[in-house]
């Protein structure tokens, strides 16, 4: 890897030669600006406004504009010599908890290679110094034309350095958070707690840009003369009205993703649209059932008297017509 700063980390009074090496790259993809009527490239040229000719990077040097508009050069070595101490040295200050550190301070990030045989020996010293206390080195560099505060961390058996912002770069949280008063339920708490552990962690390096990735397809489809891929059609949103049946519907669908059975969420209070009817306690119905049944033998002991009754008028009948025949003849 390519160094961007040679100097040397000052550690007390030991002296460690380094080279600062980017600890990171940019996959983003980057594009040229053209004439979209024939597709002629966009450039900037660089003139001089006093002599009206283009000039080349050599002839370019820096400046700085005063207020009354007057331009002081400011040149390479005027830099290189600025009367101070980490204008080659990244200076150790200080060494404190990791956890003192605010994410929000962390900038670019960058490796500290030893540079040459002898500074292996302190840059081990320092390596193994920060592993055994379990914290960081703070320490303030010059780079790019300005100082600056760095943390000073161990990444496996290299030394990594993060750019921090100054204190004073980082703004206050000041009208960012809701100016409402809303309280938050405990059900609704357990319900966030319950998708924040169905969701778990995530292996780093199995994320990857998926932007990128897209932008990559409809420039390959574009120089084949192909017609890009769709975007698919967005999800619809809606205004989520109520938050619990959200909840619980991110929890059901975050478990199913990851092949889970459903999540088994209690339902809290469930709106009733319709009241059914009440249920009639096991005694009542033993009753209603008894009720019943002597009311069907009640009409089927009424009906054979009545059939019975019928019979014996029949006969009566049928008696008096029999004397009645006799006596006459």
């Amino acid at each position: 890897m390519r160094s961007i700063w040679n100097g040397a980390i000052s550690f007390g009074l030991v002296s460690i030669p380094i080279k600062l090496v980017n600890a990171t790259e940019s996959h983003s993809i980057s594009f040229r600006q053209i004439h979209t009527e024939d597709g002629g490239r966009i450039r900037y040229r660089k003139f001089c406004e006093l002599e009206d000719r283009e000039v080349s990077g050599a002839e370019i040097g820096k400046g700085y504009e005063d207020a009354d508009g007057s331009i002081i050069p400011i040149s390479d070595e005027d830099l290189a010599h600025l009367p101070i101490p980490t204008a080659k040295t990244i200076e150790i200050v200080a060494f404190v908890p990791g956890d003192r550190i605010d994410p929000l301070q962390m900038d670019a990030a960058y490796y500290l290679a030893a540079s040459g045989g002898p500074a292996a020996k302190p840059y081990t010293l320092l390596r193994e110094a920060l592993k055994r206390s379990n914290k960081v080195a703070i320490a303030k560099f010059a780079l790019r034309g300005r100082e600056r505060l760095g943390m000073l961390r161990v990444v496996g058996d290299a030394i990594a350095m993060h750019g921090l912002l100054w204190p004073d770069e980082v703004r206050a949280p000041e009208g960012v958070a809701p100016d409402t008063n809303v309280t938050v339920r405990d059900k609704e708490l357990d319900l966030a707690d319950a998708l924040m552990d169905t969701l778990g962690e995530v292996d780093l390096e199995d994320l990857h840009d998926e932007y990128r990735e897209a932008v990559e397809e409809v420039i390959a489809a574009k120089a084949a003369g192909e017609a890009p891929p769709e975007a698919p059609e967005p999800a619809a949103g809606g205004k989520v009205l109520d938050l619990m049946a959200a909840l619980e519907s991110s929890v059901r669908a975050a478990r199913e993703s990851r092949g889970e059975a459903p999540a088994e969420v209690r339902p809290l209070a469930q709106r009733k649209t319709s009241r059914a009817a009440p249920k009639e306690p096991a005694g009542k119905k033993s009753t209603a059932k008894k009720t019943a049944a002597k009311k069907t033998a009640s009409k089927s002991t009424q009906g054979t008297k009545k059939t019975a009754a019928s019979k014996s008028t029949a006969k009566k009948s049928t008696a008096k017509k029999t004397a009645s025949r006799k006596r006459s003849a």
